[in-house]
């Protein structure tokens, strides 16, 4: 990487562009918060947030397939069951019948335990990964608040008693849940912000390296324009003249350039 120019170093009569936005990371929590939902320079939000919706439609597809695959089983073991006194015209219509139940079962129950999963798992992250933005770091309390906060929505309808148990649970299951993943986390080296002030200062020097180079050539273009301002025009006239003396460029006829 090419040395920084410090901002000290530039014109003051030069202010940088708001386009070059300050590498720190903003000191209040709710600024970070505003800072999830705002796309960068390419249209592209933060990570966090693709990090949210990846999780929740990877815990509706395993949600689907660990609801809907015994449920299709069940389903058609259930439908054979029931329709050994029927008479079909071909064996393969009532294979064909075996199957479109076992489809049914899989699809209504798989979506029941697929929108569960997925709204558990995405509460779950949302609420884990506002109190690390908020606090600007990773603790295992913040997964025990979330695993809290899930289970005892997903409690609610059982009434107080219900919401403090299931607030209860979440928080014993955050906890292993968030030694999991900031274990995954230390395996690459570094967390999702650390990961994130690193990209916010290369960001910032690259932009500052490109700032002060065109200001550099537009600085150089100043000056000589104001030489050739100063310059006698006697001096002009003879460049002038000297330009227009020179041969001409043969011209090329047609079938020459063919």
């Amino acid at each position: 990487m090419a040395e920084t120019v410090p901002p000290e170093s530039l014109d003051p009569h030069h202010p940088l562009p708001s386009s070059i936005r300050n590498p720190e990371t903003p000191e209040s929590g709710w600024d970070r918060i505003q800072e999830l939902f705002q796309p960068n320079e390419q249209g592209q939000y933060p990570e966090e947030v693709g990090s949210v919706l990846k999780s929740g439609l990877t815990g509706a597809l395993l949600g689907w397939v660990y609801g809907g695959v015994p449920a299709a089983r069940h389903s058609k073991e259930r439908y054979i069951q029931q329709s050994q006194a029927e008479i079909y015209q071909h064996r393969v219509e009532a294979v064909r019948s075996a199957h479109n139940a076992a489809l049914r079962g899989f699809i209504r129950y798989g979506w029941r335990w697929g929108w569960r999963v997925a709204a558990f798992v995405t509460i779950f992250n949302s609420v884990s990964t506002g109190l690390s933005v908020y606090r600007d770091r990773v603790a295992l309390g913040h997964y025990a608040a979330a695993g809290a906060v899930t289970g005892g929505l997903f409690r609610l309808n059982l009434g107080l008693g219900g919401l403090l148990s299931g607030s209860l649970i979440g928080a014993a299951l955050g906890v292993p849940a968030g030694a999991m993943i900031s274990g995954l986390q230390s395996l690459s080296g570094e967390s999702i912000r650390d990961k994130k002030r690193r990209e916010r200062q290369e960001l910032y020097e690259n932009k500052l390296q490109e700032w002060s180079a065109r200001l550099q050539v537009t600085e150089g273009v100043l000056q000589e324009m104001e030489a050739a301002q100063l310059e006698p025009v006697e001096q002009q006239v003879e460049r002038i003249q000297d330009l227009l003396q020179q041969p001409r460029n043969p011209a090329v006829s047609p079938s020459e350039g063919r």
